[in-house]
């Protein structure tokens, strides 16, 4: 790629100022959208960004060269940060090493990544007082190939109906791919094991209710190509997904995008982008605004996953599918 002659912009983040150098460079093909227009769309949905990201660690997926180019998966915070950003030091047993993670508190941070090529921003569950308990279940319903978006759509409404029945408040999102999200805040008085389980549990539940359009079968080889699993493993220790308002590293740009659960029958994720979401911003606030507000005890779930134990229900490997 040639070098960019575009001169550095330099924009005021609250108290702080931040440099984004190379600002014309197109980090989205299909789109058009560049490294500036990403670093926009971030301060247009300020608040809701800091929101999902306050006080969690954070890995972030950069593009140095554009999201054709090839992606970083960074757990570190990039050299050279400026003495203002804030980090949490992270442990990986199955490294036997720590990384300091970066930590937002402020938007200044989130746009500070954006000038280090960061697109996405994957937040552990769990926050910087309290590293291994985490404070928000995840719900993920993962389209496998064939999967056509309507049965994702149909699995989303009986994975309603069973928090429901457990009188938890779900909030959904769409992944910025082809699937959706469901995030849960819990108590944090569980480490990843115990959430894990508790995620498996209610997954096999939904698959109850709905068998012909799910799965929560383990390898991905033996899955049916054309349902929905519901990948609780996205709750074990160190696995994490775009946040709300994440962009994806998409060419067209899309961003993880919180929905009321009534647009989920008419939403097409496809249209959810950095040029689309800030005026719907704009017009409905932050749609997961309360979900600090609405913590759920994960105990129901976790008698569930003892019964399943009791009746010989098996359980996932550790680690990786």
């Amino acid at each position: 790629m040639a070098p960019d002659s575009s001169p550095a912009v330099e924009l005021e983040v609250g108290s702080r100022t931040v440099r984004i150098s190379n600002p014309d460079r197109v980090y989205f093909p299909a789109s058009g959208a560049t490294k500036l227009d990403l670093a926009n769309y971030y301060l247009a949905v300020g608040d809701g960004i800091v929101r999902a990201l306050r006080e969690r660690p954070c890995m972030l997926h950069r593009y140095p060269t554009g999201v054709a180019g090839e992606k970083v998966h960074q757990k570190r915070l990039p050299h050279g940060a400026p003495p203002w950003m804030e980090t949490v030091e992270v442990y990986f047993p199955r490294f036997g090493r720590t990384a300091d993670e970066l930590c937002v508190t402020e938007l200044a941070h989130v746009i500070w990544a954006v000038q280090m090529s960061t697109v996405e921003f994957h937040p552990w569950n769990s926050r910087r007082a309290d590293t291994e308990s985490p404070d928000e279940w995840r719900i993920d319903l993962d389209p496998m190939p064939d999967c056509p978006f309507d049965r994702v759509r149909r699995v989303a409404h009986v994975a309603r109906e069973v928090l429901d029945e457990l009188g938890a408040v779900g909030w959904p999102k769409t992944s910025g791919g082809s699937g959706l999200h469901v995030y849960v805040r819990i108590t944090p008085e569980h480490g990843f094991t115990d959430v894990r389980r508790a995620a498996l549990a209610f997954a096999r539940e939904v698959e109850r209710r709905a068998p012909d359009d799910v799965t929560t079968t383990w390898w991905r080889r033996d899955r049916d190509p054309s349902l929905v699993f519901v990948d609780y493993n996205q709750n074990a220790r160190d696995h994490t997904i775009a946040s709300a308002y994440s962009v994806r590293g998409t060419p067209g740009a899309t961003v993880s995008t919180p929905l009321r659960w009534d647009e989920i029958d008419d939403v097409d994720p496809r249209d959810c982008t950095v040029h689309t979401v800030p005026a719907r911003y704009a017009e409905l606030g932050d749609l997961h605004a309360g979900i600090d507000d609405a913590v759920f005890d994960l105990a129901p779930l976790l008698q569930w996953a003892e019964r399943d134990e009791r009746d010989g229900a098996p359980a996932p490997p550790d680690g990786d599918e």
